[in-house]
């Protein structure tokens, strides 16, 4: 299960810091991703960790701006994001993208995604 949060109403060069709560997830190998979803548009890629935590890409589109950070030990990864402009508004969902696990990991392989939270620039 993914538990996002974070979410709100902010003015145009605010802050916001969105966070994702795995459970279950123990023993998984997983992409630790954030996607967006603007009204009338498709979803679209914001952030990613990869598996090994090492690796981060960030949407054009956001670089600058926008941050990404995990702690490992609570399966929480975070989307620290700074100057937010309306075009920022969305509903944001973190992603995990499971390549495999052991025993103990429960969510199959494919990608698993939270509930969305709401995000709006004015």
């Amino acid at each position: 299960q993914l538990v996002e949060s974070g979410g709100g109403s902010v003015e145009a060069g605010g802050s916001l810091r969105l966070s994702c709560v795995a459970s279950g997830y123990a023993g998984c190998n997983y992409d630790r991703n954030w996607y967006r979803q603007a009204p009338g548009k498709e979803r679209e890629f914001v952030a990613r960790f990869d598996r090994d935590g090492r690796t981060i890409e960030m949407a054009d589109s956001v670089k600058g701006r926008f941050t990404i950070s995990q702690d490992k030990a609570k399966f929480t990864w975070y989307l620290h994001m700074t100057s937010l402009t309306p075009e920022d508004t969305a509903t944001y969902y973190c992603n995990a993208d499971v390549k495999g696990g052991v025993f103990s990991c429960r969510p199959s392989i494919g990608d698993h995604w939270g509930q969305g939270t709401q995000v709006t620039v004015s």
